[in-house]
């Protein structure tokens, strides 16, 4: 057993992960590309732009001015953000939309501003805010696109950053799904006055984060006349992210170059194809299949945990849910090859 340090770098944030090595294989440098390397065209279809949407329009409309000015036929954006609420909105493009179901389901954070009805005193403030810390009943608005049932929704976090008079400025980190305007009002309703939420923005969408660097309309709308009015690229390009990077937080195994194009042509994943596994990985995680030159395959489900897949020498490991790339990226292999060497099934 042994320890491999992985960089599965960004252009805005750098994530290390130390993977269990099961096996070792060279990659070829005739097929598949690394992600930092790849051109405009490949961006634009294995990319997202983490946009901060402004207020006024709905998601729906934001997503269409980007399909529209990037012309784009696949676009599609993650958690969607009500017209008034602005920040982290993220749009993947082409294959990269495949991606955006993992983002649906992490943590969200936010950053609010909330009006209490009369002054309250800042020690019951803190204790009613403490209240809503942890697991939460909430009933959807009437106004919402799901069925008004009450549900559990967990409060990760639940802060107070500033509080003056009347006016509330909190930061809050919950499980998706949570309704930040039935929060602020639940919890007007047990200080007793109640509250309004007047402000809201998303800062924080599973490992995305504001910090991270958000991509403005006419900053898109800058560097999309660049490209094509003076053949300028490099400005596009800096505002794109890799779909590699809307994956990042989930648990990864690395494959054979000539187990690939299998998973792509609907195959699953077997022992002889692992290389590289997060030690953690637990039977059930949902996983990301990787390349050697770490391009996301698909998204998956762990059927072994790494200690498993260490000891077994066959049987398969994961179960594919959603294939990202590209059927021929990679040669077919495994026609060469026994299925078996080549590890799928």
């Amino acid at each position: 057993m042994s320890l491999n340090h992985l960089n599965t770098s960004s252009k805005s944030s750098s994530i290390k992960e130390e993977l269990l090595i099961i096996d070792s294989e060279e990659t070829s440098e005739e097929y598949g590309i690394y992600p930092e390397k790849r051109t405009l065209d490949a961006i634009l279809d294995y990319g997202f732009i983490p946009l901060d949407k402004p207020a006024g329009p709905t998601s729906h409309e934001v997503v269409a001015w980007v399909r529209k000015m990037l012309k784009e036929d696949k676009a599609g954006h993650s958690g969607t953000l009500d017209p008034a609420v602005t920040g982290l909105l993220p749009i993947g493009l082409g294959q990269a939309t495949k991606a955006l179901s993992v983002l649906l389901l992490g943590p969200k954070e936010y950053v609010g501003l909330a009006r209490i009805h009369s002054d309250v005193d800042k020690i019951k403030l803190e204790q009613v805010f403490e209240k809503f810390r942890g697991e939460i009943f909430q009933r959807p608005p009437q106004k919402s696109a799901v069925k008004r049932q009450t549900r559990r929704r967990w409060i990760y976090e639940l802060d107070i950053l500033e509080n003056k008079k009347q006016l509330i400025l909190f930061r809050v980190l919950c499980q998706a799904g949570t309704y930040i305007r039935k929060l602020v009002y639940d919890i007007g309703e047990v200080l007793g006055p109640g509250a309004t939420m007047i402000e809201l923005r998303r800062t924080k969408v599973s490992n995305l984060k504001e910090d991270d660097g958000l991509v403005r309309m006419h900053d898109l709308y800058d560097a999309v006349y660049e490209w094509k009015e003076n053949k300028s690229e490099d400005k596009l390009i800096s505002l794109i992210q890799p779909v590699e990077k809307m994956v990042a937080s989930l648990k990864k195994i690395v494959i054979r170059d000539s187990a690939v194009s299998a998973i792509c042509h609907g195959a699953q994943l077997a022992v002889p194809g692992v290389l590289q596994v997060s030690p953690d990985l637990r039977k059930g995680d949902t996983i990301a299949l990787y390349t050697l030159k770490m391009e996301i395959v698909a998204i998956g489900e762990a059927i072994m945990s790494a200690i498993e897949m260490e000891e077994c020498k066959k049987g398969l490991v994961a179960k594919t849910r959603r294939v990202i790339m590209r059927q021929d990226t990679y040669p077919r292999l495994w026609k060469i090859k026994k299925t078996s060497d080549a590890g799928v099934a």
